[in-house]
């Protein structure tokens, strides 16, 4: 649809508004086009899917689900499924990664509101989607962990570092990387959010609002909380971290849920598995779809899958991938 039909279309689904101009949004990898429209008055925001992701379907449906439950998420205005339109409140343009120079004491409370919202998500009863018959992504189990590692060395020490299939083959089926990603399959699950990083968290009046959920599926909390204390995108210092992650297990001691005695050992698992994903996702988004931006995080990502290999309680040590990591250069 050209601008022309988009602003058309705004007008017939939202009685009273009368758009005058519509502006794209540049949003990171996402397969969905983002735009902003206004009108003298307001401004809504416009997402088109183009039929990419199955998953980006059920956006709306979740939206309105996590909002029941008290998760900060925009409120949706209005949807028209079968030209895969959606229309959500406008937000602002200020998310979490915007702050990422501001000083500490002035980017903890926001963190901590980030924190707070995503509490409430984790202790959302995973029955309630069934409930209300929603659909969600497959759940977080042994094979998607293994295709997470899949993804890892083939579009990023594969495509990006031209590691050899043979010696990527051996860290695939390495006891220690099957062991990982039997370990988390093996836990309880919660719902996630499943792409929790500082891109889809924007900030409203010093709040944190979540975007890009339609990912959403049962899995570890702590898959979500590494993948924003671990943010590549974003520079968080080693106590700063410790206070963020002590204060979630705060709020969910208040709400009377345990997250138990190995919650930071599977953190640090969840760290090393996220942080393979998320390279993964730039070697892809670079070389397959025409983003070469996404390169310049690789070389944080790996610092931070470092230390997470580092952190590893030492039953959980992963030497293969670390020996691995040591000989490669430190920018693809």
């Amino acid at each position: 649809m050209n601008a022309t039909l988009l602003l058309e279309k705004t007008a017939a689904e939202l009685p009273g508004f009368l758009p005058t101009s519509l502006h794209p949004i540049e949003k990171g990898g996402s397969s969905r086009h983002f735009f902003r429209v206004s009108s003298p008055e307001r401004s809504v925001i416009l997402v088109q899917d183009l039929g990419e992701k199955e998953e980006n379907r059920y956006y709306a449906s979740l939206a309105e689900f996590l909002s029941s439950h008290g998760v900060p998420v925009p409120c949706v205005l209005a949807r028209s499924d079968g030209e895969g339109l959606l229309w959500l409140e406008d937000l602002g343009e200020q998310d979490l990664w915007a702050t990422r120079n501001e000083p500490w004491a002035i980017r903890r409370p926001l963190y901590e509101s980030v924190l707070r919202g995503i509490s409430l998500l984790h202790r959302i009863p995973s029955h309630a989607t069934d409930v209300e018959g929603l659909h969600l992504q497959l759940a977080f189990d042994e094979r998607l962990y293994c295709w997470e590692q899949e993804y890892f060395t083939e579009h990023c020490l594969g495509e990006l570092f031209d590691v050899e299939a043979t010696e990527r083959a051996t860290l695939l089926s390495c006891g220690a990387m099957r062991k990982l990603a039997s370990d988390l399959a093996l836990l309880p699950r919660q719902l996630v959010h499943r792409d929790f990083q500082s891109q889809n968290i924007l900030i409203r009046n010093g709040e944190a609002v979540f975007i890009d959920f339609q990912g959403m599926r049962p899995g570890l909390a702590q898959y979500d909380l590494a993948s924003l204390l671990c943010d590549p995108y974003v520079e968080i210092s080693s106590d700063e971290r410790a206070s963020l992650f002590n204060y979630y297990r705060e709020l969910q001691a208040d709400a009377n849920t345990d997250v138990g005695e190995k919650f930071e050992r599977i953190f640090w698992q969840c760290a090393v598995q996220r942080l393979m994903q998320a390279l993964g996702a730039y070697g892809f988004l670079s070389i397959h779809r025409g983003k070469p931006a996404f390169r310049a995080h690789v070389t944080p990502a790996l610092i931070r899958l470092r230390e997470a290999l580092a952190s590893l309680h030492p039953d959980d040590r992963l030497e293969e991938l670390q020996g691995l990591l040591e000989k490669l250069p430190s920018v693809p």
